[in-house]
């Protein structure tokens, strides 16, 4: 199983939960501060979500980015997803190659089962369900 949880996901998840909190639009500048990022990263961090068809892009000077589904849509694991590419990759935990079925390595069963578990555990996990805070911010999304 490949899981990789990056700094863009993180930015993402901000970005979905910012856009929740507004009405309207909210132009990447804007954005950008809101979620902690620069101008020039919000576009690499919002297109995913475009293309899942979660956010809207408006462009021109009146545009910019609305949120156009409910958060409680949305999973942790869609995201996840959505910016990292797919997870229940059959990859072996221990070399990285293909478990074969005939010759599966020592962790294959105990490994599947735990895999399954935190994917349920993300897929069942919508972004209304998050905690609030976000770690080092010391604040509440910064809405205002």
């Amino acid at each position: 199983m490949r899981l990789d949880i990056t700094r863009k996901t993180d930015l993402a998840v901000r970005a979905l939960r910012v856009l929740d909190g507004v009405d309207g639009r909210v132009k990447g500048s804007r954005l950008a501060e809101l979620i902690n990022s620069t101008p020039g990263f919000v576009p690499q961090v919002v297109a995913p979500l475009v293309k899942k068809r979660w956010v809207r892009s408006d462009p021109g000077p009146t545009g910019g980015y609305v949120l156009i589904v409910g958060l409680d849509e949305i999973s942790l694991l869609d995201v996840i997803e959505a910016v990292e590419g797919p997870t229940d990759v059959e990859l072996c935990v221990l070399d990285g190659g293909d478990c074969d079925e005939a010759e599966r390595c020592a962790l294959h069963d105990a490994w599947n089962r735990a895999r399954d578990q935190l994917l349920a555990e993300l897929r069942t996990t919508p972004l209304t369900g998050l905690q609030q805070r976000w770690p080092g911010s010391g604040s509440s999304v910064p809405l205002g």
